[in-house]
């Protein structure tokens, strides 16, 4: 055919295994070192054509697949014709569209995937790499928040310090004034910046949540991204969290649970007090209702389940003991005997 597989993983100088980031920094490296409004060699404005060519392809999913799965092998492929390779399909129609500053490789294996042509060059927006696009939303981060059970069941704050990668406020991002290297970032177009962010925690949250809080996130040439928190809600002592439930075990004596009585529980709303009916077996469970867990949006809350546990004392007296020996001889060694 005459037309030469491009490596653009070598292009753009990055490793088979690059992720988007590093792909996307080696690219805004390199294009603007030979965008041809810095650069005065030569084979400056080749080459920059071929960074962006080698960027269309490798940040966008369908087309990095694509180019994978043919590899060098993909004349191959590409002569078996359509729905070659696994599904993969190379076009070769000549009515291609707006795809004429891409290399002929790329016309052939990508054409019917089509191309984003914008600003100068091919694959790219020539003027969001130079800081003049206002309208670029900023990237979103991510932070890690534990928090008590108590502070989940009430809602909290947190105020957070955070560090972002954030576009030079002199350039823009653009790493040149004018075409000179920025003399704030020293031509990097970034640099590290820390903010102070105040976070309300609704009430209900559950551990592996995301709490969105919007234009928190990094700062880009226009909007800033957003900030999401991942929720760990740490373990309690006392209750346990089963979805919008809580459980919690209480201990009674043997003669509250023969005779019946009133206790105090502990909620995360406070104490409150529960009747134990008489000839409550140990083990048994009773529900508060609505002294669960917040429900959020939905409204409601969910319940609290008690479990209780008859505990015997380990310091009898002769007296006590004398009274469940009676006990025994009443009711007879059989543990059926004692149930309703």
């Amino acid at each position: 055919m005459g037309v030469e597989f491009k490596d653009y993983y070598r292009t753009l100088g990055v490793d088979k295994n690059a992720d988007d980031k590093t792909i996307k920094s080696a690219y805004r490296r390199l294009a603007r070192k030979y965008h041809p409004d810095v650069a005065k060699t030569k084979d400056a404005g080749e080459r920059f054509k071929e960074i962006g060519e080698a960027y269309e392809v490798l940040s966008d999913p369908q087309k990095r697949q694509r180019y994978d799965t043919l590899g060098p092998d993909w004349q191959r492929y590409a002569a078996a014709g359509p729905g070659a390779a696994g599904g993969v399909t190379a076009n070769y129609s000549s009515d291609l569209g707006d795809l004429g500053d891409f290399s002929e490789f790329f016309r052939t294996v990508f054409g019917d995937l089509g191309g984003r042509r914008t600003g100068r060059g091919v694959g790219f927006d020539a003027e969001d790499l130079f800081g003049s696009r206002r309208s670029r939303r900023g990237q979103d981060v991510q932070a890690n928040v534990e928090i008590t059970l108590e502070e989940a069941f009430s809602g909290t704050r947190r105020t957070f310090s955070l560090d972002y990668d954030e576009p030079c406020p002199s350039c823009h991002g653009a790493g040149n004034v004018k075409g000179q290297p920025c003399a704030t970032c020293h031509g990097g177009g970034w640099q590290r910046a820390r903010r102070q962010v105040d976070v309300k925690i609704p009430a209900g949250v559950k551990s592996g949540q995301r709490v969105r809080v919007s234009g928190e996130g990094a700062g880009g040439a226009g909007t800033r991204g957003d900030l999401y928190l991942a929720v760990t809600v740490s373990p309690h002592q006392l209750f346990e969290r089963r979805a919008d439930d809580i459980h919690v075990s209480v201990p009674i004596t043997a003669p509250e649970a023969a005779l019946g009585t009133t206790i105090e529980v502990p909620t995360l709303k406070g104490r409150v007090s529960m009747k134990i009916p008489p000839a409550t077996s140990s083990g048994r469970v009773f529900r508060l209702p609505g002294y669960g867990m917040p429900r959020g949006k939905g409204g409601g809350a969910g319940d609290q389940f008690v479990t209780v546990k008859i505990v015997m004392p380990n310091d009898l007296t002769s007296a006590e003991r004398e009274l469940y020996a009676k006990l025994k001889a009443e009711r007879g060694d059989n543990p059926r005997a004692y149930q309703g």
